[in-house]
C-alpha cells in the first residue's frame, strides 16, 4: 500500500512540524562556530559527527518505530569494513565509498529484518545481538579479508569530489562529516515528517489498531529497519574514510551498548535527541577521562542516572518542558 494518508486526513499539523524553527538553525551554526574555535580538536570533533550519525540511525528504528536492537554496530561495521576494502581495492572516491556501504549494510537490514521482526522485544534483543556477534567472529576469523585483530589497514582515500584531499590537520574531514551528517539528517527529518514517519509513531503507540487504519505495519517496519541500517552503514564508512583504518571494534557489542546509552541521554524519538546526546556524552567521556582516566565511567553514570530520574526523555524533553514553562504552557 502507498502511504497517501486517508480521505479527511488534516495535512496542517505535519505541514507546520516540518517547518524549520530558529532553534534548529541556531544549532547547525554550532558546527561552524566549532571549526573555528577548536581548531586544534578537530578529529574529536569528527568523531562526535560521526557517532552522532550513528545515533540517528538507531533513533529511526528505536525512538520512532519502537524496535530494540542491541546488535546495531553490526551495521555499522559492515559499512566501515565495506568502504575500506573497496579504497584498498582501488575504489578509494569518499563519495562512492558511502553510497556502495551505505546499500551493503541497508541489503544487509533488509534481509536480516525478517528474523528481527518476527518476534517481540526480547526476541528482538537477542536477534539482533546475535546477529552482531556472528558478524564480530566472521570478521576476526577472516583474517585475509578484514586483517582480523590487527584491523584493516592499506587504506587509501583519494579527495572529496576530486579536490579536497584529507589533510593532517583533519580539515577536510571534518568539513565533510559535518556536510554528510546534515544532508542525512535533512533526509531523515522530511521522512520522520511524511506520512510514513507518523505511520511509524502510530505503529510505536498501538502496533494492534494501525493495521485496522490500513496501515501495513510489517512493511513499514521492513522500511525502516533497512533506512537505520543504511544510515548506520554510512556512519561506518565515515569513520573509515576519516581515519584510514578499520578496527574489529566496529563490530563491537560495547559500541552498540554505548549507542542505546547516548539516545536514553538525549532523548529517542526527535532525532535532535540523538545529536544532542553523541555532543554531551562523547564530550564528558573526553573531560572526565582527561581529568581521572580510573573512575571517569563512575562520574559518567551518575551523569545517566541524573538524566533518567530528572529528565523526561532526555535532553531533549528537559528542553521540551523548559520551553513550554517559558511560554507559559503546562509543565
Amino acid at each position: 500500500m502507498s502511504s497517501i494518508p486517508p480521505a479527511g486526513f488534516d495535512a496542517g499539523p505535519l505541514r507546520n512540524a516540518s517547518r524549520w524553527h530558529l532553534a534548529e538553525y541556531a544549532f547547525w551554526l554550532l558546527p561552524v562556530a566549532a571549526f573555528f574555535l577548536f581548531p586544534e580538536d578537530l578529529s574529536l570533533l569528527s568523531q562526535i559527527v560521526i557517532t552522532a550519525l550513528f545515533a540517528l540511525s538507531l533513533d529511526l528504528i528505536l525512538g520512532y518505530a519502537g524496535i530494540v536492537s542491541l546488535g546495531h554496530a553490526a551495521f555499522f561495521g559492515l559499512g566501515a569494513y565495506a568502504a575500506g576494502l573497496m579504497a584498498r581495492y582501488g575504489w578509494g572516491d569518499p563519495t562512492l565509498g558511502l553510497l556502495g556501504s551505505g546499500a551493503i549494510a541497508g541489503l544487509i537490514g533488509f534481509l536480516t529484518s525478517f528474523l528481527v521482526l518476527r518476534g517481540a522485544d526480547l526476541t528482538r534483543l537477542m536477534v539482533t545481538l546475535g546477529v552482531s556477534l556472528m558478524l564480530f567472529e566472521a570478521a576476526n576469523k577472516l583474517t585475509s579479508l578484514t586483517g582480523g585483530i590487527d584491523g584493516l589497514q592499506g587504506v587509501e582515500m583519494k579527495p572529496v569530489l576530486g579536490l579536497f584531499a584529507f589533510d593532517l590537520y583533519g580539515k577536510t574531514a571534518y568539513i565533510y562529516c559535518v556536510v554528510v551528517l546534515f544532508l542525512m539528517f535533512w533526509i531523515a527529518r522530511r521522512i520522520v515528517h511524511s506520512p510514513f514517519g507518523w505511520s511509524l509513531r502510530g505503529i510505536r503507540q498501538n502496533v494492534l489498531r494501525m493495521p485496522a487504519l490500513g496501515t501495513p505495519v510489517n512493511a513499514r517496519l521492513v522500511g525502516v529497519y533497512t533506512l537505520g541500517a543504511a544510515y548506520a552503514g554510512i556512519a561506518g564508512a565515515l569513520l573509515t574514510q576519516t581515519t584510514q583504518f578499520v578496527s574489529i571494534d566496529v563490530l563491537s557489542f560495547s559500541r552498540s551498548a554505548e549507542l542505546l546509552l547516548i539516545l536514553v541521554l538525549g532523548g529517542t524519538g526527535s532525532l535532535y535527541g540523538a545529536l544532542l546526546g553523541t555532543i554531551v556524552f562523547m564530550t564528558a567521556h573526553h573531560l572526565l577521562s582527561g581529568i581521572n582516566p580510573q573512575y571517569w565511567q563512575f562520574w559518567l553514570g551518575m551523569l545517566l542516572i541524573f538524566v533518567v530520574l530528572f529528565a523526561r526523555n532526555g535532553i531533549m524533553g528537559a528542553l521540551r518542558t523548559i520551553a513550554r514553562r517559558a511560554s507559559g504552557g503546562r509543565p
